[in-house]
């Protein structure tokens, strides 16, 4: 019934794309890339090593993190073997770690708007990958693993950027931001699941192929609505 359903709508991702697309033009807080307004009232005010409170604020930052989302679709839209996932995931994942720790231990803040507007330009930079742009344009192909990890190192200072500003308490706080990345694994294990889950019963319609190429000029259109959103936030602020 479901492979079925799949086949009658091999729209469907696009077309949810799409809708993201509309959403995010009427929701700029949908960019943040940091935590919410309650979220950091709350981490301003606590002491001392909290795992718990810190594994459920990582997850439900990747959980809600649209550019982390957007762009790990990006990178699983053409991996068929779970080996090949894996290790994309932990590159990014690695990246991910090394910034956000070494970003907020050593006290590295750059821009937010200037951050976030890569990462915006990772989602479009993998969108085009996918869409075979390069080859195409230059000749050549990019070693999509060294892609993957220099992104997520991006992504993880962005979220580094995010903290700083919110001037945690160092008593705990390494132990506190090592709690924060488990959370942020356990939600991306999580969200990619829901993903291949999505992405695999896509596959088995027949139209994936046919629909692939939409797919990614969608995911371009978002980078680029929010690389868009971050540099006009720079311009102005």
């Amino acid at each position: 019934m479901t492979t079925r359903l799949f086949r009658r709508s091999g729209w469907l991702l696009p077309v949810l794309l799409a809708a993201l697309a509309v959403f995010f033009g009427f929701s700029p807080e949908a960019f943040a890339h940091g935590v919410t307004a309650g979220d950091k009232g709350y981490i301003q005010e606590v002491t001392g090593v909290l795992p718990i409170p810190f594994i459920y604020l990582g997850a439900k930052h990747m959980m809600t993190g649209y550019d982390h989302l957007l762009f790990l679709f990006g990178v699983i839209f053409f991996l068929y073997r779970l080996r090949d996932v894996g290790l994309y995931v932990t590159l990014f994942a690695v990246g991910h770690v090394i910034t956000l720790l070494s970003g907020v231990l050593m006290d590295i803040s750059i821009s937010a708007y200037i951050i976030d507007a890569i990462i915006g330009f990772s989602v479009v930079y993998k969108a085009l990958d996918n869409m075979g742009a390069f080859q195409r344009w230059f000749g050549y192909q990019p070693d999509t693993r060294v892609a993957t990890f220099v992104f997520g190192l991006f992504h993880g200072f962005g979220l580094a950027t995010k903290i700083l500003e919110y001037e945690l308490s160092p008593d705990g706080l390494l132990g506190n931001l090592i709690f924060f990345n488990i959370g942020v694994e356990i939600g991306q294990v999580l969200a990619l699941s829901v993903i291949l889950i999505a992405i695999t019963y896509w596959r088995k319609s027949g139209t994936f192929l046919r629909h692939a190429y939409a797919a990614n000029s969608f995911m371009m259109m978002l980078g680029f609505l929010l690389m868009g959103y971050q540099i006009t936030g720079y311009i102005i602020s």
